[in-house]
């Protein structure tokens, strides 16, 4: 082997292990909440490896860097999924108008109600949404993970709530 191989060769899955030692569990957490299942959001960050361990030098360095480009994947390939399922989407039926109540089954089906309607927003707004109002990030996080303005971070809030309380049958 040439010494530029040899070199760079074992930097990469230690570099690789390091990603997902910092990283897997944000990126869980996040996936978890972009997916409708647990075992969605493993795979979604699972792929997200995987395209980092497929093209490594197309990964920034530096930890925020890193974890934005890391996101970003995780975002594109939880917006082809969405566009995946939007044929079947579109065919659903409407969505039933509930109240909240404090009864396990009423919580079941808000929560149920609360996904679909974050399932029907675009990808970028839901991501937006999702990690402002689940995840607890500042929107100047935001914009740099989503690679966006701080602005049209807060242009997607804006309209992503106006249509979350459309779609649940809320009154704005």
């Amino acid at each position: 082997m040439s010494p530029a191989v040899d070199g760079a060769e074992p930097a990469h899955p230690d570099r690789l292990a390091r990603l997902f030692d910092a990283h897997h569990a944000r990126l869980y957490s996040l996936a978890r909440r972009m997916t409708s299942s647990a075992d969605a959001a493993r795979d979604a960050v699972q792929e997200t490896f995987l395209r980092g361990a497929r093209s490594p030098n197309s990964i920034p360095s530096g930890p925020s860097q890193e974890e934005a480009w890391l996101v970003r994947v995780l975002v594109n390939i939880c917006r082809d999924d969405w566009r995946k399922q939007a044929v079947r989407r579109r065919h659903a039926p409407e969505l039933p108008r509930t109240s909240v109540c404090r009864s396990p089954e009423a919580a079941l089906v808000a929560r149920s109600t609360i996904w679909r309607a974050l399932a029907a927003l675009p990808p970028r707004r839901r991501a937006a949404v999702i990690l402002y109002e689940l995840e607890g990030a500042a929107i100047p996080a935001i914009a740099q993970l989503l690679g966006i303005h701080p602005v049209t971070v807060r242009w997607h809030l804006s309209m992503g709530r106006r249509e979350l309380g459309r779609l649940v049958g809320a009154r704005s």
